[in-house]
């Protein structure tokens, strides 16, 4: 995996989000984003960390922050992900992993005994310049808000 690091500045990027806009990384200039990598959605951990963010939203948009969630799910199954917790921020789906790859969080991975190639959960943090100004890679789904506070 070629993981972008704290300091890289981010390719620009553009996905589909769960309603199917367009949404690209310039539309965040002068904003600090964070970026969030799940491996599925509805599963007990990302469902977790999502609802966690969505808890703290306020606070995290108080202090500046735009959220956005990337996963490889399919447009409608982010839309239902979205819907059924009530998350105020986007859902990209990127079924053909353009901001998987820039971010470089797709590799190895091993559960329960078995290998396999998938999403590695991790956060950014950009700047309002699109540099990465932090990388969460050990992500508490519980407290994850804290984490970026």
């Amino acid at each position: 995996m070629n993981t972008l690091k704290e300091g890289d500045k981010v390719p620009d990027f553009s996905s589909v989000d769960q309603d199917g806009n367009l949404v690209k990384l310039s539309d965040y200039s002068g904003k600090k984003l964070v970026v969030f990598f799940y491996p599925r959605a509805n599963t007990p951990g990302c469902t977790a960390e999502a609802c966690n963010l969505r808890d703290n939203y306020e606070e995290l948009q108080s202090k500046g922050y735009e959220l956005l969630g990337v996963s490889e799910d399919s447009q409608k199954k982010q839309a239902g992900f979205r819907n059924k917790y009530e998350f105020p921020f986007p859902l990209l789906a990127d079924e053909d992993h353009t901001v998987i790859k820039t971010f470089g969080v797709w590799g190895p991975k091993k559960f329960m005994g078995r290998e396999y190639d998938g999403i590695h959960r991790m956060t950014f943090i950009i700047d309002g310049n699109g540099f990465v100004i932090k990388v969460i890679d050990k992500v508490k789904t519980k407290d994850h808000a804290a984490q970026i506070l």
